[in-house]
């Protein structure tokens, strides 16, 4: 039986049609992006799909940073936007494989049979025959990870939960990479671009799974990803930011271009040496503020990975200032020098630190698991739950939102007490309960000063 092959559709005019000059061109615009200088890669990558003389440089941002992933990744699940059809939900190719300059890639027709099982996943070849947004990232991958299967989806009118579903039902390990395809604004103004994609890539970093598709072409099958990535406690970090305009087009309009690498957070498995290097920068940042740091502690790489942490002060033994984050959107080092700032400042309970504390000031450092949520059928439900001395918990009920690390367990000890205390820290009375109410669990890492 003969394999049924995708042709490629904007060879020639996307990106180069000739193999060896196609190959030029990637190896060229990888060359020009910053290598990442770690063993690790991402997850899933966020990349542009304009033609490479626009977004190809944006696009190596992303695709560099699989340099370590060669012959580990064996399948990429790519999903982007439906731009000539109209697509109901997720759209396989009925194909057996794309075909580039570069040569044939094998789809993964176990993982599309999988797929074809959802009810929002259908197989509509004419929404694959001419659709850019998937072929202009192929000759990346064939460039960064050589052989690979490959699973394509066009997505269309498709809610969050949708694509998340078909991601969960693929997700696998490290063999399996994701790949969402997606400019951002169109056709504005370069200062008013700059302006929007700015706030786009912040909700991306936050993973905030609402985009429009006026924030980014690629909304639909962004949203699910980010979706799936929050629930799987994943950190977003930005690599490239830039519009046409910054690369080969008419700032009178231009289209925007993201580049974002997905990880999975990096705060498990540091020991002492690094709790110690992590509280260094803790106290360099409040000295500096004060013109009291000496030389600025070293960075190893897994400081520049994203991460959430709190800080703690204690002076004689007492509270006195405690900042955190609970989700990871900038890189440790960034959130562990903010926060501690953050805590010495600008901590609502407390007037400024002064600069003759700095000497009774007592340091504490604690790193965040991914938050998981928790599912309650009531409030008794909840507090049968709940892990004494081991459960950070966030509570969420609409506007209202609190968060207890670990360490108040030594203070409140019982759950039923701790989960009404964590109510009034949230605004709300320590009796109140609704069905709406939201709860997630972390564990903590922590450090301390002597």
């Amino acid at each position: 039986m003969a394999l049924s092959l995708r042709s490629p559709a904007v060879a020639g005019s996307f990106y180069p049609a000739d193999a060896a000059t196609l190959e030029n061109t990637v190896q060229d615009l990888l060359r020009s992006a910053d290598a990442p200088g770690t063993a690790d890669w991402p997850k899933a990558l966020i990349a542009p799909h304009a033609g490479y003389v626009y977004s190809g440089p944006i696009a190596a941002s992303a695709y560099a940073h699989l340099a370590p992933a060669r012959g580990k990744i064996s399948r990429v699940v790519l999903l982007g936007p439906a731009h000539r059809v109209y697509v109901r939900g997720l759209a396989l190719p009925g194909a057996d494989a794309f075909a580039t300059p570069l040569g044939d890639i094998a789809l993964d027709r176990q993982a599309l049979a999988r797929l074809a099982a959802l009810p929002q996943v259908s197989t509509l070849p004419a929404a694959h025959a001419l659709e850019h947004a998937l072929e202009v990232q192929l000759p990346f991958l064939q460039a960064m990870l050589g052989e690979f299967a490959l699973v394509p989806l066009v997505v269309g009118a498709a809610r969050p939960e949708e694509v998340a579903e078909a991601l969960d039902l693929l997700w696998g390990g490290e063999e399996t990479l994701v790949v969402v395809s997606s400019d951002l604004s169109h056709y504005l103004g370069y200062d008013e671009a700059q302006r929007i994609d700015r706030a786009t890539a912040q909700a991306i970093l936050e993973l905030s799974a609402e985009l429009h598709p006026e924030q980014a072409c690629g909304s639909a099958p962004l949203n699910g990803l980010l979706l799936a990535a929050k629930r799987r406690g994943l950190a977003s970090q930005l690599l490239d930011l830039r519009n046409s305009a910054d690369t080969a087009g008419d700032p009178g309009r231009v289209v925007g271009y993201g580049a974002f690498a997905l990880f999975e957070q990096a705060a498990g498995g540091l020991g002492d040496a690094e709790g110690r290097l992590m509280l260094a920068h803790a106290r360099h940042a409040i000295g500096e503020h004060f013109g009291a740091a000496g030389e600025r502690p070293i960075a190893p790489e897994w400081l520049n990975r994203p991460g959430a942490s709190f800080v703690t002060l204690k002076k004689h033994g007492e509270l006195r200032g405690c900042i955190g984050t609970l989700e990871a959107y900038r890189t440790l080092q960034e959130d562990l020098r903010s926060n501690a700032l953050a805590a010495a400042l600008r901590d609502p309970r407390f007037a400024p630190l002064a600069a003759e504390e700095l000497g009774a000031l007592r340091i504490e450092v604690s790193l965040l698991s991914a938050p998981q949520a928790m599912s309650c059928r009531d409030e008794d439900d909840a507090i049968l739950q709940l892990r004494p001395s081991i459960d950070g918990i966030v509570m969420q009920y609409r506007q209202h939102r609190a968060t207890f690390l670990p360490q108040v367990w030594e203070v409140l000890s019982q759950p039923g007490e701790f989960l009404a205390q964590l109510k009034r820290k949230a605004g709300l009375p320590p009796e109140f309960w609704a069905e709406e109410m939201q709860l997630s669990r972390y564990t903590v890492s922590k450090w301390s000063e002597a």
